[in-house]
């Protein structure tokens, strides 16, 4: 049997007669928009990898240390923009739902937390993996959309990530709180963190769009993070047309019917390009 192909005009022929679309992404599209995958070699934030802190373990035991990494985070992003593969993505969404009439759909479903689609541009976004811009109260369970910059006064020069830096615990009634005054709890990021399960809504907004899917493109994503890794090669497996971009082959890459390498910012624009052009 042979390998994925690289045929761009099949594909793009593909694209243009699809009905529902979906884009799996990972942290390889946010990362070529600088965004730090906290994976890998590298991948420490002071002297923490990422799985030390993102555990609710560990915001139990220091909540002020969380706090400190997730603003480091949202700060950072804040600084980064959406890049052309965002933009792409986004603008595929818009012109296949304006020429059909909303009959054809293009729907993301994203591993990242960065919010970098909807920043593109793109408003069918599937967070599988929450939100570093959405707050999860503690005690009323509230979730809430929070762009603040800071999100509170005590983080405002806080989070840098030199381990060297001062690091005095914030105490909990300045940490982040909810804005309902009748509960005040203490809120934590709304992101899955390890050992959690992802949100029974968000899955089954996943898996609506999966079974629909007639197209799918896989975008900077390692495919080794369940249950996102399944996602694409169940598609391949009911003969669902796959095309993978990244910048090297993955463990899936030979599941898929394409697989483009390289920058996905180069990448992924150009096999969108064409998406509503006729036959």
């Amino acid at each position: 049997m042979g390998g994925p192909s690289a045929d761009l005009n099949a594909l793009k022929g593909i694209l243009q007669k699809a009905k529902r679309i979906v884009v799996l992404t990972g942290a390889g599209v946010s990362a070529e928009s600088g965004v730090p995958t906290f994976r890998g070699s590298g991948g420490f934030w002071r002297t923490y990898k990422s799985q030390d802190l993102a555990t609710a373990g560990a915001f139990e035991r220091s909540p002020s240390l969380v706090w400190e990494f997730y603003h480091y985070r949202r700060e950072l992003v804040l600084t980064k923009q959406p890049n052309k593969a965002h933009h792409a993505i986004a603008e595929a969404e818009r012109r296949l739902s304006e020429v059909s009439g909303g009959v054809r759909q293009l729907t993301v479903v994203t591993q990242n937390i960065d919010g970098l689609h909807q920043r593109g541009g793109s408003n069918r976004v599937v967070e599988l993996h929450g939100s570093l811009y959405k707050t999860w109260c503690t005690k009323c369970r509230d979730i809430a959309e929070n762009t603040d910059s800071p999100i509170c006064p005590a983080l405002e020069g806080r989070g840098a990530p030199d381990p060297d830096s001062p690091s005095e615990p914030i105490p909990s009634k300045d940490l982040p709180r909810c804005r309902k005054d009748d509960c005040r709890g203490l809120l934590r990021p709304y992101v899955v963190w390890f050992g959690e399960n992802l949100h029974p809504e968000t899955l089954q907004r996943a898996d609506d769009a999966l079974s629909e899917c007639d197209a799918c493109l896989v975008v900077g994503t390692s495919s080794v993070v369940y249950p996102a890794a399944m996602y694409a090669p169940a598609l391949a497996a009911r003969n669902i047309p796959v095309a993978e971009f990244n910048l090297e082959p993955t463990s899936a890459t030979y599941d898929f019917m394409f697989h483009f390498p390289g920058p996905c910012t180069q990448t992924v624009p150009e096999a969108l390009a064409s998406i509503t052009d006729s036959q």
